[in-house]
């Protein structure tokens, strides 16, 4: 691995998991919690497409050890595009597919925390 593609990767996951203290800090000093939820929803959205960016230059480079990081980036796309649209649902109706907005967020979150220990692990492992 290139020392630049490593950096690049190192790059990538330590903006996921200072994308939670960011989250975290805009809903301790943000009052309004909705406009904290679309702040964060950004952030978490650019993640998204940050990964995939990565994603893809790895995959035109041929990086067959990478699989921990398309598993987190494939992640983040069905936190994006699968799940955020039952969270606005449950949000706007309370509930969706059975489950309220809070279950939504918790499946979210879980998804997007092992995306970060999946990018973790593939930095981790990496040789020296």
């Amino acid at each position: 691995m290139s020392g630049a593609f490593r950096l690049l990767l190192v790059l990538w996951a330590g903006s996921l998991w200072s994308t939670v203290w960011v989250a975290l800090t805009i809903f301790y000093s943000q009052p309004d919690r909705h406009l904290s939820g679309v702040l964060a929803a950004r952030l978490f959205a650019i993640e998204t497409y940050l990964g995939l960016a990565v994603a893809l230059i790895a995959a035109l480079r041929g990086e067959s050890r990478f699989r921990y990081a398309y598993l987190s980036a494939g992640l983040l796309a069905l936190n994006e595009w699968v799940l955020k649209p039952f969270m606005d649902r449950a949000l706007a109706n309370g509930a969706a597919l059975g489950l309220g907005f809070g279950a939504w967020h918790a499946i979210s979150a879980c998804l997007y925390l092992a995306a970060c220990l999946g990018v973790a692990v593939c930095v981790a492992s990496r040789p020296e």
